[in-house]
């Protein structure tokens, strides 16, 4: 079994009046996003997680926020192409971990429907996705409310030899 670590981070400014999405899901709250996209950065920080187990860049490497293609996109369907990308490379998901960081609202009425959504778009089961939520006790740019950020780790595996030379 070969298996391949990635890691991802994102982080965006929070504005009045914006939707704000985590994880395909809308939470109900007077702040949402700023972002050429959807501003999902639950789901950013998965798929840079996922490329960079691969060794494949990052999210802006394969969806620039300068090509109109992705302006205001959902990101489930940045998700789903970055999915495509792990499994034609012969990997599998096995598990996400990982932690959104906001000052508020408070996220846990949400988490598992964020994880159901997570896990519906990777096709894994919704056990191997975990997603946690926290404050940084109002210190920093997320503390302070102007901004959300998260961070999430994948594990890849295959048994395919070949895949390692991706």
């Amino acid at each position: 079994m070969i298996s391949r670590i990635g890691f991802g981070y994102d982080a965006h400014r929070l504005a009045k009046g914006k939707k704000l999405i985590l994880g395909g899901v809308e939470i109900g709250s007077e702040f949402g996003t700023l972002a050429h996209s959807d501003g999902d950065v639950l789901l950013h920080s998965i798929i840079d997680a996922l490329f960079g187990a691969l060794a494949k860049g990052d999210i802006g490497t394969h969806f620039p926020d300068n090509e109109s293609q992705y302006k205001d996109i959902d990101s489930k369907i940045l998700l789903k192409k970055a999915s495509d990308i792990v499994l034609t490379g012969g990997y599998k998901i096995a598990n996400v971990d990982s932690t959104i960081c906001l000052q508020t609202p408070k996220l846990s009425p949400y988490i598992d429907d964020m994880r159901k959504s997570v896990a519906g778009v990777l096709d894994i089961p919704h056990e191997n996705v975990s997603v946690k939520a926290t404050t940084t006790e109002r210190i920093g740019f997320v503390g302070s409310g102007e901004g959300i950020a998260a961070y999430a780790v994948v594990l890849l595996v295959t048994d395919n030899e070949e895949a390692k030379l991706i």
